[in-house]
């Protein structure tokens, strides 16, 4: 069952073990960040800090930051059941029939669940504080890194409508806190709230923006998800959930928020303001440089009673991150494979923090097939900013990093394997010789053929009979006593 907002979320993760509580008191200034650090490199489990030094909000902290505590969020065993669920939507076709329309009524019912709902109240509207009730500093919002900026709020729920359509769009954009009632907006420019904000530049009007933080753990994942810009966030977390997402509108705008969130932060940016913003120590494992972003103005805040604030830290992995961009890639694999046949399995190392590295294997059918698949990954979606495609063969495990690095290795001619192309590389990405630009490079690692130019017999691998594999396994308690 879906869960109906983070406080269910954190009740089961306390009876599962995975939650641990933290009563001694602590600082937001780079304390927290120093111990989740610590437990999140470990393996550790959620922590929900009780005791912040600077405010009387508590905190919790990878929630998400384990693969079981992911698929806990999700509802799920594994995450084939979710990419199960989304194939049959993909292989949906009109019904021929009377027999077959009955035997589809399940799936209409499950298609209709997916639109948010809206309703006329909310918990996180309990307490609502209007212009000169509030200060944001009084937050428990981290400093994260010592040359950070300053405190960012690194785990919201950003909400804006397109100025013309009205089409919703949820995303996770860092915010630094500048005052009591300001905070930065970092919309870098391939995100599609940075399009609303085009958008309102060209149009002359302020945005409204309205950020939810605290929701149900399915929420925080649909916001991360590569979505095409005219497909809602809240629709997927309908169909993850499994039922509609409650949503409330806004005491000072006509955004709908989650209703089920725990703070929610109402107001606009106005496109012609901007501010500097950072430096912060990002999920790279580096600092970004400070730049020029626009300007989050608060016009009120609603919450909850007794609100519970969720926030994450970003650096070096692994970190929770990693694990929310793990489920994010194998729920959008049958997406892939559905423009790519060919693609057998793809893998995004944590090292290579989402967009410096693809290992893909392909069921190889012509002459420079490994190629095609580079530029069509460098032409598909957030999958543009790959530094780095290695294609290899079907029957590598492309999750094994030592296997992959032995096979590619072997099988390569440097100057014949290795392609280089120009074009759009994440805006983090500090070695790029351009802010949002740079080369790419792709790695044919698959066999070659003849008739790719290679004439030389290419090697079979080494590998034992099954036959004796299976007589040893028999014979493997005796021979070593386990």
């Amino acid at each position: 069952m879906p869960y109906e907002d983070l406080r269910a979320f954190i009740r089961d993760l306390e009876q599962a073990g995975e939650l641990k509580r933290i009563k001694t008191p602590v600082s937001c200034h780079l304390e927290i960040t120093e111990i989740t650090d610590r437990v999140s490199k470990s393996g550790g489990p959620a922590l929900l800090f009780e005791r912040v030094e600077e405010s009387p909000i508590p905190v919790i902290i990878n929630a998400l930051g384990s693969r079981r505590r992911m698929l806990m969020a999700l509802g799920v065993k594994q995450y084939a059941e979710i990419a199960g669920r989304l194939n049959e939507i993909l292989d949906f076709k009109s019904p021929q029939g009377m027999l077959e329309k009955v035997k589809l009524l399940p799936k209409f019912a499950e298609l209709g669940a997916v639109f948010p709902k809206r309703v006329k109240q909310g918990p996180c509207q309990e307490i609502i504080l209007r212009e000169g009730e509030f200060d944001l500093r009084r937050l428990p919002i981290l400093q994260c890194w010592p040359e950070d900026g300053g405190r960012f709020i690194t785990f919201p729920l950003v909400f804006t409508n397109h100025p013309a359509t009205g089409r919703r769009n949820v995303g996770m954009y860092r915010m630094q806190l500048y005052d009591a009632c300001t905070t930065g907006m970092h919309w870098q420019i391939h995100k599609h709230g940075a399009a609303h904000w085009r958008m309102a530049l060209e149009r002359g009007d302020r945005l409204p923006v309205s950020v939810a933080i605290g929701g149900d753990p399915v929420l925080t994942f649909a916001a991360i998800f590569p979505l095409p810009d005219d497909v809602d966030e809240m629709m997927l977390a309908g169909f993850l959930r499994g039922k509609p997402v409650p949503m409330v509108k806004c005491v000072t705008n006509d955004l709908e928020v989650p209703a089920t969130a725990e703070i929610v932060l109402e107001g606009y940016v106005d496109p012609q303001e901007l501010r500097t913003e950072g430096p912060f120590g990002d999920h790279t494992g580096f600092y970004t440089e400070a730049d020029n972003y626009p300007v989050f103005h608060v016009t009120c805040v609603t919450h909850r009673r007794n609100p519970i604030y969720q926030t994450t830290i970003v650096g070096r992995p692994p970190m929770e991150d990693c694990w929310m961009g793990e489920a994010v890639g194998e729920i959008a694999k049958p997406v892939l494979r559905r423009q790519f046949p060919e693609i057998v399995d793809m893998h995004l190392p944590f090292e290579g923090v989402f967009h410096n590295l693809a290992i893909v294997s392909i069921k190889k059918a012509y002459p420079g097939h490994a190629r095609k698949i580079m530029n069509a990954l460098w032409g598909t979606g957030q999958l543009m900013f790959t530094k780095v495609v290695v294609v290899v063969d079907d029957d590598v495990p492309v999750h094994d990093a030592s296997y992959v690095a032995w096979y590619v290795l072997n099988n390569i001619d440097p100057e014949r394997d290795i392609q280089f192309t120009l074009g759009p590389i994440d805006a983090l990405d500090h070695a790029a010789r351009l802010p949002a630009y740079g080369s790419k490079m792709g790695i044919d690692a698959t066999r070659k053929w003849p008739s790719e130019g290679f004439t030389r017999p290419w090697p079979r691998e080494n590998r034992m009979t099954t036959e004796i594999q299976r007589k040893v396994d028999e014979k493997w308690r005796t021979l070593f006593g386990k």
